[in-house]
C-alpha cells in the first residue's frame, strides 16, 4: 500500500475515542444512520465480532447456534472493551441480532444505554416513511444520551458529509481493477469506513483511487459476497492464488454503498439513502434481485465467479444461497460457498476449498 496512506487501525481509533469518554457509539451490523449519530457528536465504531475472541462470557446468555458475530460481540461487551461507549446500537438485521438487542435490554448489564433500530423489509414509499419515523425515535434517544439537539440544517449537513464519503468509497471500488492494491490492502482501506470519521475516510479513498493505475494484471477475478471477510487471512489466500476480488457484495461493504438522499428534510433524506443500497437478504429483497445484482457485478468487473463467504448459522444468507447459486450457474458463473466461525482461525478446509476454486476459474 502507498506509504502516503496512513490508515489508523480500529484498535487505535477505539482507544483514542475511549480516552474522550462518551464520544462514540458501538454499533452492531448492518444498516444504520451514520449521519444521525455524527450529528449528535457520536462517532460510530462498528462491532463485527471482533474475530478471534473468547466467547465464553457471551455464550452464557446465548444459544449454541447463535452466529459468532453476536457471540463474539456480546463477549466483547461483557469483557469491558466497550465501557467508554456512550451508546450501544443494535439494528434488527436478523433474529440473532434482535435477540442480542433483547438480551442487552433485559438480561445483561451494559456499560451504556442500548437502543435498537427496526428497518423495513420493503422499498415502498410507506417503508421510507416508517424508517424516517424510526430515525426520529432514535434521535430522541440520542438527545437524552448526549444532551444535544442538532438543528435540521446540522442534520442535513451531516447527511451530506456521509454521502460524500459513500461516493468516495464507491469510486474506490469502481477503480479496483486498476489499483495497485492487494485484496487485503483494498479491504483494510475500505473497511476503515466502519470506524473512521467521514472527513478522515473520504480523502484516503480519493487518494487511493487517484493513484496511477496499473496495467491489467490478468488472472481470474471474483465477486466476494457474504457478511464480513473475517478472518482477513482468507484475502491472503486469494492473493496467493492470483485471484483478484474485482467487486464486492459483502454486507459490511458493497451492500452499504448508499446513494445520495433526496430533499432537504433530513430524516426522509437519510431514510431514502438507507433504502437505496444493493439488494440485501436481511432487508427481505427478492431472490431474483439478488441474482441480478450479482450478475451485474460480475459482468461489470470481469469476474467469472462468486465466493459466498458466510458466518456459520447466518440464516438470512443461507436461505437464499441455493436459488442464488442456481441462478448464477445458469449465467455461466462459478460459485463457491464456505462458512466460518469468527471465534476460530481460518480453517484449513476453507483454505483448501478457496485454492481449489481458484484453479477452476478461467
Amino acid at each position: 500500500m502507498s506509504e502516503t496512506l496512513k490508515i489508523p487501525t480500529r484498535w487505535s481509533a477505539l482507544k483514542q475515542l475511549a480516552a474522550e469518554q462518551g464520544r462514540y457509539a458501538a454499533v452492531f451490523p448492518i444498516h444504520y444512520p451514520r449521519a444521525l449519530l455524527r450529528a449528535f457528536g457520536l462517532q460510530p465504531v462498528e462491532v463485527w465480532g471482533p474475530p478471534g475472541k473468547e466467547t465464553t462470557l457471551g455464550d452464557a446468555h446465548l444459544q449454541a447456534y447463535t452466529c459468532s458475530i453476536v457471540r463474539c460481540g456480546l463477549s466483547f461487551i461483557k469483557a469491558g472493551a466497550l465501557d467508554a461507549a456512550a451508546l450501544i446500537l443494535v439494528p434488527h438485521a436478523c433474529d440473532s441480532l434482535q435477540g442480542l438487542g433483547s438480551t442487552l435490554l433485559d438480561f445483561a448489564e451494559t456499560p451504556a444505554p442500548v437502543e435498537t433500530l427496526y428497518l423495513p423489509r420493503g422499498r415502498r414509499e410507506s417503508d421510507v416513511q416508517f424508517l424516517a419515523e424510526e430515525l426520529k425515535r432514535l434521535a430522541a434517544a440520542l438527545a437524552r444520551v448526549t444532551g444535544q439537539e442538532p438543528t435540521e440544517d446540522e442534520l442535513l449537513q451531516a447527511a451530506k458529509r456521509e454521502e460524500a464519503a459513500d461516493a468516495a468509497l464507491a469510486a474506490l471500488l469502481e477503480a479496483r481493477p486498476g489499483l495497485a492494491l492487494s485484496n487485503r490492502e483494498l479491504y483494510r482501506l475500505a473497511r476503515s469506513r466502519e470506524y473512521l470519521p467521514a472527513e478522515v475516510f473520504e480523502p484516503l479513498c480519493r487518494e487511493a483511487a487517484a493513484a496511477a493505475p496499473v496495467e491489467d494484471r490478468g488472472g481470474p477475478r471474483v465477486v466476494l459476497s457474504g457478511l464480513v471477510p473475517e478472518p482477513m487471512d482468507m484475502l491472503d489466500v486469494l492473493d496467493d492464488a492470483g485471484v483478484m476480488v474485482a467487486a464486492d457484495d459483502m454486507a459490511c461493504l458493497g451492500r452499504r454503498l448508499y446513494p445520495a438522499g433526496e430533499g432537504d428534510e433530513p430524516y426522509l433524506r437519510m431514510a431514502r439513502a438507507l433504502q437505496g443500497g444493493a439488494p440485501d437478504a436481511t432487508l427481505g429483497c427478492s431472490v431474483d434481485d439478488r441474482i441480478a445484482h450479482l450478475v451485474r457485478l460480475c459482468r461489470g468487473s470481469g469476474a467469472t465467479g462468486v465466493v459466498h463467504y458466510d458466518i456459520k448459522f447466518c440464516e438470512p444468507e443461507q436461505f437464499y444461497l441455493p436459488q442464488v447459486n442456481k441462478g448464477l450457474s445458469s449465467e455461466g458463473l462459478k460459485t463457491l460457498s464456505v462458512e466460518v466461525d469468527l471465534a476460530d482461525p481460518l480453517p484449513d478446509q476453507v483454505v483448501t476449498r478457496l485454492e481449489a476454486f481458484a484453479e477452476t476459474l478461467p
